[in-house]
């Protein structure tokens, strides 16, 4: 995994997912959760004018956050997302072209992937990391007999579901860090809810880090 990606992650293990964010209110709203101390987020694919919020994301927040696209399914987005200024892939399932795709633009990926199979395919194909999606799919108990068996050096995310009382089953199983959805933002959140919510997550994800 590149050094930038990888101490960024480090820092804060989360992603923050705006999905339903407008390019009115993205800079202001994920402004706020990035000022809180994620930084690491991203703009699915399937919210309103997409693009336009990663273009203003990664212009305003060039070198302080790692700004991106989720809901990435094909060859022609990654190469959109990359003209817009976007840094990061994130996938709803496993694409190898996609992950090739984007690591030939030297953008990282973070792709979607359930079984071992996937799993090691997306490993193998580039992955800096491997978002287990949906989470509920996959109990904590499940994920330590994966990380067992999977390569050491792969970052595994789950996303879906993940609230501040679920994480710490997770992490000791061996979850590197999180996607936050709906936890952190639903469409129509204030800056100041979701800024909240942000300090929230990271104090608790430093508390579980500190106990690990």
């Amino acid at each position: 995994m590149d050094n930038q990606f990888r101490h960024i992650f480090k820092t804060t293990g989360l992603i923050g997912i705006f999905r339903g964010i407008t390019p009115t209110e993205a800079v202001e709203v994920v402004g706020s959760a990035i000022d809180s101390g994620l930084s690491i987020v991203e703009v699915p694919l399937n919210s309103p004018s997409p693009l336009e919020s990663i273009k203003r994301l990664s212009s305003a927040f060039a070198g302080k956050a790692i700004v991106g696209a989720g809901t990435v399914t094909t060859i022609a987005e990654v190469e959109a997302v990359a003209q817009a200024g976007g840094q990061l892939i994130v996938t709803p399932y496993a694409r190898i072209d996609v992950v090739k795709r984007a690591k030939e633009l030297g953008l990282y990926v973070t792709p979607g992937a359930l079984t071992p199979t996937e799993i090691a395919a997306m490993h193998d194909a580039g992955a800096d990391a491997v978002k287990i999606f949906p989470a509920e799919l996959m109990a904590p108990s499940v994920l330590k007999g994966l990380k067992a068996v999977l390569p050491k050096d792969l970052p595994l995310l789950p996303v879906g579901g993940i609230t501040l009382e679920n994480m710490q089953a997770y992490m000791a199983a061996g979850a590197a860090g999180f996607g936050l959805g709906s936890a952190l933002y639903k469409a129509g959140d204030s800056a100041d809810d979701v800024g909240a919510h942000a300090k929230a997550f990271i104090k608790h994800m430093e508390c579980l880090v500190a106990q690990s």
